[in-house]
């Protein structure tokens, strides 16, 4: 029979229990004891959801208290040596300090798991790494499995791709050297789990899907072959692409079954059914494990029929990646529109559609008829409705001329003008835009949501958040303000509530990293601004102040990223409506008053695709799309972008095509290392590196801060070097933040006073 398996299921839970169990366990509401017990009581209880809708090999190894990649590094005992910690006898508070730093060390560096929005945490290698199985903790939940009834497939990152996304720290050396010790630990941990009753054992190699360098491909078929030799069997999982180039090399690996990705590249399912080997099973990833649009049962099953035909139970079917990247379950969203709600589907509702493809493979089309009328109506409902196209905002991008996309002078003349009337000192400061969320607003929040507060009761509570952001910065001696973003949930949700097109969950969350979750918006339907967005809340800030005070926008490649995006369109087109929506906004700003514009762009390299060939094409939309967002202001209108947790060394030419007039970018947990670039390639315009890491804890103490500016003295010149944390500071609390800001000015006092004397 064909069997039903997943990649990895949603470990946050339907309600965000993960995030509840890890920030109490943070905050020391409770104690380690009472964190575990409710990590294995969540994915337990996944578990058991997941057999009940006929999963016949669940994931064992796909639940993390932070992050998978973490969980691997820890699996194969190569730990940061810096924190001097022991993964056989890690405990829980280390754990947590890989992840978020500690008193001591850094937190380990942050970066986007390939092109999604979930970030993990960067293996660091050295020549002097060592590696030592340790499968306590993968063993420990497979036995929680077993006990449950469920036959379980262990899920373990591959060694390649493992040994890919980490860093050389240190003397420089070839990471392929790594390989022979790690494969040694990868037979002993297959030993040890095959050991434990697993029939199979999945790794993934989603580096496949990349352009990889040849030494790096030929080392799959040794590295398997050497993998070969433990007893149990092997399912090589690749995702985010396709692999057809390697069809040949995949076909010949010793291994007993691989996964494709037949969502985003459904092309390549021939190139492996061709001479598919008899004693190998194939796993079809035909159900969308990053969106949320129910599938088009009909056209996957005439997708599917061919391959059932040639290789009846050796056909496997599952999503096409973990679902990870899905909200829970659509059952919960009982405010959601009733039309649109028929045409999606969560994790839970993709594994109702998986057992479906099932029965209509074995048992016919006729077996699942009424199903199959249901799916070809929701397709056709959502094809026709009205709700989907606004002519207005098609005839408005085919209006766009050649260079709309483009301000009125070059950076040169625009500096001048911005100096001219900021007159800021050297190294101004700022930060990113968000300070912290706290209960009270939050409680305002909810209050208003419930009918409890009524909208100038809202609007009160707000001021009096931004009259607060606004006196402290001032009292920390920072140059250019923000608002503090007190009125915003999220940085796109925000945006998304109010522009059209666009659908909003009650429950709809997915794990950006640790205890982090975002609820993206739904694009259902052609995008435009109704009315004004963010402008009484920037402008009632800057009537508090002399300071200037930035607007703060979400650009419009992250507000694509960041929402589950409509398939019936090209992304380039989504993108640039939701540009010209924006520019409305820019426009509006700069008329009443705000001059400095921050226009985020976070997302920028996730959209990047993963092969080269498709790179120029996207790059070219991209940077357009954002320049579409500033058109038309004026020279002096200063407009800022943030960029964060993305590799940016090899697409710096598309970021200077952005043209902003500053960028800030993460930099601080790399330890500057991203600047070295912007550097080498004489990035031409105003940047703001990272000197305080956000998302840790830990305040910064002023010899980091200082060491962190000096290296970027050495590369960007000081008049055009900007002073900031690495991101916004929704997340954390005042007390740290005043600290930590405080340390960043007087760093900065010092270091204009020295560069005030070199002058004299």
């Amino acid at each position: 029979m064909t069997t039903i398996h997943l990649l990895g299921f949603p470990r946050i839970g339907a309600r965000r229990e993960l995030k509840q169990l890890q920030e109490s366990y943070w905050k020391q509401d409770i104690d380690e004891a009472a964190l575990l017990k409710g990590a294995r009581e969540l994915r337990q209880r996944h578990w058991l959801l997941q057999k009940g809708a006929g999963v016949e090999l669940a994931p064992v190894g796909d639940f993390s208290l932070y992050d998978h990649v973490l969980d691997a590094q820890v699996l194969v005992g190569a730990l940061p040596a810096r924190f001097g910690f022991d993964a056989a006898t890690l405990s829980t508070a280390q754990y947590f300090a890989l992840a978020r730093g500690n008193a001591h060390q850094p937190a380990l560096e942050m970066t986007k798991w390939f092109d999604t929005n979930y970030h993990y945490l960067v293996p660091e290698w050295q020549a002097e790494t060592t590696f030592a199985a340790n499968p306590a903790p993968l063993l420990a939940q497979l036995r929680e499995a077993q006990a449950l009834g469920l036959k379980a497939k262990p899920v373990l990152l591959g060694p390649l791709t493992l040994l890919w996304l980490g860093k050389v720290k240190g003397a420089a050396f070839d990471r392929l050297s790594l390989l022979p010790a790690l494969l040694d630990c990868y037979r002993e941990l297959l030993a040890a789990l095959a050991a434990a009753g697993a029939e199979w054992v999945q790794l993934d190699e989603p580096i496949l899907a990349l352009d990889l360098p040849a030494d790096w491909l030929a080392a799959f078929a040794p590295s398997y072959q050497a993998l070969a030799e433990a007893p149990v069997k092997l399912l090589l999982a690749s995702y985010f692409g396709g692999v057809a180039e390697h069809a040949k090399l995949l076909k010949a690996l010793p291994v007993a079954g691989l996964h494709l990705d037949l969502v985003r590249a459904p092309q390549q399912l021939d190139a492996f059914l061709a001479d598919w080997p008899a004693d190998k099973v194939l796993s079809a990833g035909s159900i969308d494990g990053r969106n949320v649009w129910r599938a088009d049962l009909s056209a996957v099953l005439t997708s599917l029929e061919a391959a059932h035909a040639q290789l009846d139970e050796r056909l496997w079917l599952a999503p096409s990646c973990s679902l990870l990247h899905c909200p829970v379950d659509l059952a919960q969203e009982t405010e959601l529109d009733v039309e649109l709600k028929t045409w999606l589907a969560f994790a839970v509702q993709k594994l109702n559609e998986l057992k479906l493809l099932k029965r209509g493979l074995i048992d016919g089309r006729d077996a699942i008829a009424p199903e199959l009328a249901g799916s070809d109506h929701a397709q056709a409902s959502r094809r026709a409705s009205p709700r989907i196209h606004r002519p207005s905002v098609a005839a408005r991008l085919t209006r766009l001329a050649d260079g709309s996309d483009r301000r009125h002078s070059p950076y040169p003349q625009r500096a001048a003008a911005q100096r001219a009337w900021l007159n800021l000192p050297v190294l101004p400061t700022t930060t990113i835009g968000s300070f912290p969320q706290t209960a009270e607003i939050r409680a305002a929040r909810a209050a208003f949501k419930r009918g409890e507060l009524d909208a100038a009761g809202y609007d009160s509570a707000m001021q009096r958040e931004i009259e607060l952001a606004i006196r402290r910065q001032e009292e920390l001696g920072l140059d250019v303000l923000v608002h503090g973003e007190a009125e915003r949930n999220d940085m796109v949700e925000y945006f998304g509530e109010q522009l059209s097109g666009y659908a909003f969950t009650q429950y709809g969350w997915v794990q950006s990293y640790g205890s982090r979750c975002v609820k993206p918006p739904i694009i259902y339907g052609d995008v435009e601004r109704p009315q004004p967005l963010t402008v009484r809340w920037a402008v009632y800030a800057q009537s508090l102040t002399t300071y200037p005070v930035k607007g703060m926008l979400t650009g419009p490649v992250t507000m694509l990223q960041w929402s589950f995006v409509r398939d019936d369109l090209p992304r380039r087109e989504v993108c640039w409506q939701i540009a010209l929506a924006l520019n409305d906004e820019v426009l509006d700003l700069e008329n009443a008053g705000i001059r400095v514009i921050q226009i985020d762009e976070p997302a920028y390299r996730e959209g990047l695709p993963l092969k080269q060939a498709d790179w120029a094409e996207y790059l070219a939309w991209a940077s357009a799309a954002f320049r579409l967002s500033a058109t038309g202001t004026d020279d002096a209108t200063q407009i800022h972008t943030h960029m964060c947790y993305s590799e940016f060394n090899d697409i710096l030419p598309a970021i200077a095509a952005m043209d902003a007039d500053v960028i800030t970018i993460e930099t601080s947990r790399s330890d500057m290392e991203l600047l070295t670039a912007f550097g080498d390639f004489a990035y031409p315009n105003e940047i703001g590196p990272g000197v305080y890491d956000i998302h840790s804890p830990r305040v910064p103490s002023e010899t980091e801060i200082e060491t962190l500016l000096e290296k970027a003295l050495a590369v960007i010149p000081a008049e055009r070097l900007w002073v900031n944390p690495d991101c916004g500071l929704k997340t954390r609390g005042w007390p740290e933040v005043e600290a930590a800001l405080a340390n960043m000015v007087a760093v900065t006092r010092r270091l204009r006073a020295r560069l005030a004397e070199t002058v004299a």
